[in-house]
């Protein structure tokens, strides 16, 4: 898997991750490296290594304090009512699915704070795969699925979360009925998307997830900010 560098100083690393690899593969690419933050397998843009355990300390301690800037890209699921909004909804476990995180009533175990902020860019339709049943006229009938390509409504966002939980934009969107497209934990019974790679050499009916981490802003040792910036995508400018 090639990897493409977005930014590199002595202290610093920055990469462009690909959609559907996992971040303990790219912590094993780089081993003398240290992650210093996370993105789901699904998500795709800037990842943040340290290349020294000064350099880690030093970044780990501008996200406790909130100090980091993150911008995301999400294609969500029909038209999004408001141009922009604040979630500030605590996050807890789900009671159905040790796997998920959850926002809404029923949530268990601790509940953490947590804010994301988002901006409408664009709606817009895109053809996705609508499944039927049909019936054959037999006296046992039995089920053939077939799929047809039909005009969905979608939403793309500019999504900026205050606080760092896990899954926290997918959850947001999801409590917002507005889940992320693609996202086959969260939204489950979202109309599939057409095939789109993953990355090269790969391709999973149904496409990826439509969430992408655009861009990352720090301060260096010296005091200066840095801005760190990810293309869009090719899978999400089909979309869109």
């Amino acid at each position: 898997m090639k990897i493409k560098i977005l930014y590199e100083n002595r202290d610093i690393l920055a990469i462009d991750k690909p959609a559907g690899a996992l971040v303990d593969l790219i912590a094993k690419m780089y081993p003398k490296f240290i992650l210093v933050h996370r993105l789901d397998k699904e998500t795709s843009g800037v990842l943040l290594l340290a290349k020294n355990k000064k350099a880690h300390q030093f970044l780990k301690e501008q996200f406790q304090a909130r100090a980091i800037k993150k911008v995301y890209l999400a294609v969500v699921n029909g038209w999004v009512k408001n141009d922009r909004g604040i979630i500030d909804k605590p996050i807890g476990r789900s009671p159905k699915d040790f796997r998920r995180h959850s926002a809404g009533r029923g949530a268990r175990g601790e509940m953490r704070e947590a804010e994301t902020f988002y901006k409408v860019l664009k709606r817009f339709t895109a053809l996705a795969s609508s499944k039927f049943f049909l019936l054959r006229p037999q006296a046992e009938p039995s089920e053939i699925k077939i799929s047809k390509m039909l005009p969905q409504k979608f939403t793309l966002l500019e999504v900026r979360p205050k606080t760092g939980r896990t899954h926290q934009i997918r959850v947001h969107l999801k409590y917002l009925n507005h889940p992320i497209a693609g996202d086959k934990l969260y939204n489950p019974n979202g109309l599939p998307l057409p095939a789109l790679p993953l990355h090269k050499g790969r391709r999973r009916e149904g496409g990826r997830m439509m969430l992408h981490a655009k861009s990352i802003e720090f301060q260096n040792f010296k005091g200066e900010n840095v801005k760190i910036e990810s293309p869009l995508p090719k899978e999400l400018k089909k979309l869109i």
